[in-house]
């Protein structure tokens, strides 16, 4: 009787542990989604319970077209990586800059609205719930895009010294899955805040 022949496993099926950077950053924004659920829920459960003005619908306007610059950024992110995968630094610099200036616009316009309606409309995180909601949450939002700004301007000076090579691309595709998380939860907050509670 011939002796039965021992499973072989080809090198490509092998299995493999996952990119330690992968899980990591995976468990971060699965944290991060959980904390923005809270703050959201928190909005949409107070809308409407504040007993003093001045109230969202009369004061907010929505941001569309730093909206629309926030999440053109999502696309310029995507052409920098590929453009880093084929090894054209050079575009690579040039969307990582333009992704870079769509977020500082953002913000900037963030900025404006904020200074409108504190200097004008007297609506501070203070002012009743409808403030307090609504800076926690935009605020919270803000504050992800700041750190991912900081991220990219990283990267981006980094790569203009030659010191982002091929080797770094597992970290740029991280950097990119990040600034998607960022806009991703911008679609909810603009629509909890800008749609759904005015």
């Amino acid at each position: 009787m011939a002796a039965a022949s021992s499973p072989t496993i080809s090198a490509a099926a092998e299995w493999k542990l996952p990119s330690k950077r992968k899980v990591g950053l995976i468990c971060l924004l699965a944290t991060e989604s959980a904390l923005f659920t809270i703050f959201v829920v928190a909005y949409l459960f107070y809308l409407g319970k504040s007993l003093n003005g001045p109230y969202p619908k009369d004061i907010l306007s929505p941001p569309w077209l730093a909206s629309v610059a926030l999440l053109s950024s999502s696309v310029t992110v995507v052409l920098a990586e590929r453009a880093f995968l084929r090894g054209n630094l050079g575009r690579f610099k040039l969307m990582l800059f333009v992704t870079i200036a769509l977020g500082v616009f953002f913000l900037g316009a963030t900025a404006l609205e904020w200074k409108r309606l504190i200097t004008h409309d007297q609506f501070t995180i203070s002012s009743n719930l409808a403030g307090s909601t609504y800076y926690s949450l935009v605020g919270l939002h803000a504050s992800h895009v700041v750190i991912g700004l900081l991220l990219l301007s990283l990267v981006w000076v980094l790569s203009l010294a030659n010191w982002v090579g091929p080797e770094q691309h597992e970290r740029v595709e991280m950097l990119s899955w990040y600034w998607h998380f960022v806009d991703a939860i911008w679609i909810v907050v603009f629509t909890v805040v800008y749609i759904l509670g005015r």
